[in-house]
């Protein structure tokens, strides 16, 4: 059974939600796996950001600030063929991601929880303020969808903490409009945004940050697209 907590319960104590789901499955990026950086019109850098994956644009061409930004493992596709794939594979992977049956998370700030997998939804905006914590439970195969109908933010400074064997490469983060990794986060997981991507000064992310229609912007960021064990 789920636990349904008030905003003013989360504020004093983490919250063990209840399996969300019993039929999650992994999102399948397909030939969007090797970007940890994929836009629709632009991708834009400022500062020394390392980026270990591809970046890519599609339909758009412009691909400024690197360097100083840094690319290992991986290559720049602007509007070739190459990125257009990625791009179709985004979009069968966002649509994929959103056919997932979830359970509606209450309160739309999921700071201070601790969530089991499943697939978890705030039908307006989701936000993180502070440490949300995935618990795989010992599952090294344990998937984690979040569906934001709107936006998703963090504030500086949060976290997304994986414990129990919970893997960067199965979460997964579908958002309706558009995406801010705010400044300093730690974010796991792979952002699939329907629209644009900022990620502010001196994010960390394990995982990688997609937009369909939009641009990505980074400012001294550390992007690493993950890999399972």
């Amino acid at each position: 059974m789920a636990l349904v907590a008030t905003s003013a319960a989360l504020l004093v104590a983490p919250v063990l939600m209840a399996p969300a789901s019993a039929s999650t499955t992994a999102v399948a990026l397909g030939n969007a796996a090797p970007f940890a950086v994929l836009a629709g019109t632009t991708v834009t850098n400022t500062g020394s950001s390392q980026i270990s994956g591809s970046v890519g644009v599609s339909p758009g061409s412009a691909v400024t600030g690197f360097p100083p930004g840094l690319i290992s493992g991986g290559t720049i596709d602007a509007a070739d063929t190459t990125a257009q794939a990625a791009q179709a594979s985004l979009t069968t992977a966002y649509l994929d991601a959103a056919a997932q049956t979830p359970v509606t998370v209450n309160a739309s700030d999921l700071g201070g929880q601790t969530l089991v997998p499943g697939v978890y939804q705030n039908a307006a905006a989701m936000s993180l303020t502070g440490t949300v914590t995935l618990n795989a439970e010992g599952n090294a195969n344990a998937v984690f969808v979040f569906l934001a109908g709107s936006t998703l933010t963090t504030a500086p400074s949060s976290s997304v903490v994986l414990t129990g064997g919970a893997q960067a490469c199965n979460v997964f983060w579908q958002v309706g409009s558009s995406a801010t990794i705010g400044t300093t986060t730690n974010f796991a997981g792979s952002v699939l945004a329907l629209t644009s991507i900022s990620v502010q000064t001196g994010a960390t992310i394990n995982g990688r940050v997609l937009a369909r229609n939009g641009q990505v912007s980074l400012e001294g960021d550390t992007i690493t697209v993950p890999t399972c064990s």
